[in-house]
């Protein structure tokens, strides 16, 4: 509606606005002959709106009920507004439909039915059922429409526009034949639905205030301040010669241009009119009150108007005063509302002023006295008030006795009724017994067998029409819930692409970040130890650094994983270095390693997770070496571990055996269960299943290192076996299941004498690296013999505890995943990899102590397990 003020309860963008109808005396515009042409259509042609009349149910107190409300679709925002009549200036309330359903029950009132929203259920009531049906299935296509329309960018090319026409054409055309499959749509009720449910009367409400939404009060006084206003103005112009329309009544800032003569009496000379000047003047002033509530409902054209015969004016204009009638009673009554509130306010307003007024204190100590005795005499009439409580106290109290009297004497009646019912199912059982068993009786009069028979006969009516409602229901129920699955599978679908771009926007962000912390520390490195401006600067931008957390960076955003201080295995994900520059590069690398997991969770860990749980049960073969090499999702890894576990120490493993070892434990103690002790503190400092006192992760550990001492009491116990066990409880969280992968790795896996006091083995697999690494890094093995360093002080340790303490922990258990089933060939292989994943960051150090120092941590920088 042009010019339509903005509701208070809303903003005026969720306000659907209408172009004022072509013709109308809202200014001095000309329409080109086409748009003239189009506004003389009939009512037929012109498209179809969804607009009526509805009940709805709402109010508190004593005017809670039904009220009469117009309602219309917004088709952009997927909004249904609702107004007290068709011509109301501004919308009391909408509905959002594109989040909502709909319900009709079959044993409701007929024409009743449900528009349920997450935030509340409206209920409302068409005058037919026809009615109800049509607008559920109307509602339903809107709603449809609005999901499948793809959001419109800020500009399209009208080419684009046309290619998805005919596309979305389709699809509604698809979904209205689907819906025909579960109820025959329904025909467009005449004269109820539509632009031509303006032109009846509003349905009549018990009591004119009942009809006022309370609710939207500041709504209802602009709206009745517009048309007071097109009242005013219709009187104003209504006195004109008898024979010419007055002008139309619009906004104050419109010109008003004088209207042709009335089309309606074509041949009649104004002078000839019996009528005398008032009365002809009061038609006047009614065709301009009507002309001008057209020209406020949004769905009029004045051509659709001006066609109407003389006939059909007379009954819009007695249908109008009738309107205006009930409409100035509600006002009067609203009037008389504001008319005690101002009353009040001005009371209260002048004993104000004459409290600020009064020259002297005196004056105003007599005010106050004044007051004081009035609230004395409200304290009195508090007091009388309080007396009749008592008194409706003991009266209530009275009544309550009757209600117990009442009750009992319910009680009797329902004794007795309980009695009277006795009797009539023995009475039944005796009628059935007479039809199974008729006796013989001479022949009564047809009449009574005839009630009997039409009696018969309208109950199966009456069942025939509650079929037919439950029918009805249950077909529009089923097209209900297959409209909502769809569109709620869109939603789905929309919702995980969002999530997608969502996680590839964070783990860019990611990336940025840890660029920026790694600028801050090359300007570290290049200003050395100088004191200047820039290196506090420089400080005090690397202090920031260290103490931000991801949560604190957008307070409004959407986190989906956010950096947390252990992952899931109880590892600290940012190291806890001493050393300033160390923690600079344990906060790079926890933002590394988040940007790698967030790229890699839809591109490659959902399909892997797919392929796993497609495997069914496990057997060697070619395809599950690949996924092992790949990495088990954690849910597998415990599953996938048993069995490669109970594939490499069956032959060992018998029914009992690790209770029998911890039972010889308790009977005396093992050579090792002091080194044990030891270590059991020193084992996983960064872990906090390990650290935490309460945790039971340490007594299990203890208990499994001293069932393997007992297992073999040839090697008892190794330094470094204490972390092999700790990382198979991590995983596979049971004692025993820990003990027989610690069987495992050190019987089966690792070659023997691996872990006995001479370490020979370990030893031999040191110059076999060495050799390796010259066959395949020369420049690098010969960049280290320069410096004189000696890998195996780093490499030694990787291998006696398969990278345990290297590694972050999920690249250390894709290690893992490949070393239980292929053996030691997995360690020199990633120990070759490590060394080319680093080979230039090696060569351009050039000091022994400086390669030494990047040797003892750099593992901990490969981020990118893949």
């Amino acid at each position: 509606m042009e010019g339509a003020h903005e509701n208070p309860a809303e903003s005026s963008s969720s306000v659907p606005r209408f172009e004022e109808p072509a013709g109308s005396a809202g200014g001095p515009e000309v329409l080109p002959p086409e748009e003239s042409e189009s506004c003389a259509r009939s009512l037929d042609a012109a498209p179809k709106k969804l607009c009526g009349y509805l009940s709805k149910f709402g109010g508190k107190g004593p005017i809670r009920g039904w009220k009469s409300r117009w309602f219309f679709y917004d088709e952009k925002k997927c909004h249904l507004y609702y107004s007290r009549t068709a011509q109301d200036a501004n919308p009391l309330d909408s509905i959002d439909l594109s989040s909502a359903v709909f319900d009709c029950k079959a044993d409701a009132e007929e024409g009743t039915f449900e528009i349920k929203t997450p935030s509340r259920i409206i209920t409302l009531k068409a005058a037919t059922k026809q009615v109800m049906v049509y607008w559920l299935q109307q509602l339903q296509m809107k709603r449809w429409e609005f999901h499948s329309s793809p959001p419109a960018p800020p500009a399209v090319p009208d080419a684009a526009l046309a290619a998805n026409g005919p596309t979305l054409r389709l699809e509604l055309e698809q979904e209205e034949a689907e819906l025909e499959d579960f109820l025959c749509p329904v025909r467009t009720p005449p004269g109820l639905v539509g632009m031509a449910a303006a032109l009846q009367p509003v349905p009549a409400m018990p009591l004119a205030l009942q009809n006022i939404s309370l609710k939207h009060l500041g709504t209802e006084i602009q709206n009745t301040m517009y048309n007071i206003r097109g009242n005013r103005q219709a009187q104003g112009t209504g006195h004109g010669p008898p024979g010419e329309d007055p002008p139309l009544s619009v906004e104050p800032w419109r010109t008003q241009q004088p209207l042709p003569s009335d089309p309606g009496t074509p041949g009649k000379d104004p002078a000839d009119s019996p009528k005398s000047t008032p009365k002809s003047s009061l038609t006047a002033n009614l065709i301009q009150k009507a002309k001008r509530q057209n020209s406020t409902f949004p769905f009029f054209a004045e051509g659709f108007t001006r066609t109407r015969t003389a006939q059909e004016k007379v009954l819009a204009l007695e249908q109008q005063v009738l309107m205006l009638t009930k409409e100035l009673r509600s006002q009067k009554e609203l009037v008389r509302i504001l008319h005690k509130a101002l009353e009040a306010a001005q009371q209260e307003k002048r004993a104000s002023s004459a409290y600020l007024a009064a020259a002297e204190d005196k004056d105003r100590l007599e005010l106050v006295r004044h007051k004081v005795r009035q609230i004395a005499e409200l304290g009195r009439q508090v007091e009388a008030l309080e007396q009749e409580r008592e008194s409706l106290v003991q009266t209530a109290g009275l009544r309550e006795q009757q209600v117990q009297e009442l009750r009992q004497h319910v009680q009797l009646l329902m004794d007795k009724n309980e009695a009277k019912q006795q009797v009539i199912c023995k009475l039944s059982e005796k009628v059935t017994q007479d039809f199974t068993h008729p006796p013989i009786q001479p022949p009564g009069p047809p009449g009574a067998a005839n009630r009997d028979f039409l009696s018969q006969q309208e109950k199966m009516e009456h069942l025939k029409d509650d079929m037919e409602a439950y029918r009805t229901q249950n077909r529009f129920l089923n097209s209900e819930i297959h409209q909502v699955t769809k569109i709620w599978r869109r939603v789905a679908e929309k919702e995980r692409a969002l999530l997608m771009k969502c996680a590839y926007l964070q783990a860019k962000n990611c990336q940025v970040e840890s660029k920026y912390l790694a600028g801050l520390r090359r300007l570290q490195e290049a200003l050395g130890g100088e004191a200047t401006e820039c290196s506090e600067l420089l400080k005090q931008l690397i202090q920031e650094a260290l103490q931000w957390e991801a949560g604190e960076a957008s307070a409004d955003g959407v986190e989906l994983s956010p950096i947390s201080e252990y992952d899931e295995y109880g590892f600290l994900t940012v190291p806890n270095y001493e050393m300033e520059d160390l923690k600079l590069l344990a906060k790079i690398q926890a933002l590394e390693v988040h940007s790698h997991h967030l790229l890699a969770h839809e591109a490659v860990e959902r399909p892997l997770r797919e392929r796993w749980a497609a495997l069914g049960d496990l057997a060697p073969s070619v395809e599950l070496k690949q996924l092992l090499r790949a990495g088990v999702p954690r849910e597998h890894r415990p599953r996938v571990w048993r069995w490669l576990i109970h594939l490499r120490v069956q032959h060992l493993q018998s029914p009992g055996r690790y209770q029998e070892l911890l039972n010889r434990g308790q009977v005396r103690d093992h050579p090792a269960t002091r080194q044990i002790e030891l270590d059991l503190n020193r084992t996983f400092p960064n872990n906090k299943h390990f650290t935490c006192p309460t945790s039971s992760f340490p007594d299990k550990l203890r208990r499994v290192l001293l069932a393997f001492s007992w297992q073999n009491p040839t090697i008892g116990y190794c330094q470094g076996l204490n972390r092999l066990a700790a990382i198979a409880l991590l995983v596979l969280e049971e004692e025993e299941s820990a003990f027989w992968c610690l069987v495992a790795i050190v019987e089966t896996i690792m070659p023997a004498d691996y872990y006995s006091k001479t370490l020979m083995s370990s030893q031999v697999d040191q110059r076999v690296l060495q050799d390796l690494l010259l066959e395949k890094l020369p420049r690098l093995m010969a960049h280290l013999g320069q410096h004189r360093v000696d890998l195996s002080f780093i490499t030694f340790n990787w291998f006696l505890v398969v990278f345990a303490d290297s590694l972050i922990s999920n690249i250390l258990l894709r290690v893992w995943d490949a070393f239980l089933y292929e053996g030691t060939k997995v360690v020199f292989r990633y120990a070759l990899a490590i060394f080319k994943y680093n080979e230039e960051a090696i060569l351009r150090l050039q000091d022994g102590l400086e390669i030494y120092q990047y040797l003892r941590f750099f593992t901990k920088t490969i981020c990118n397990s893949h």
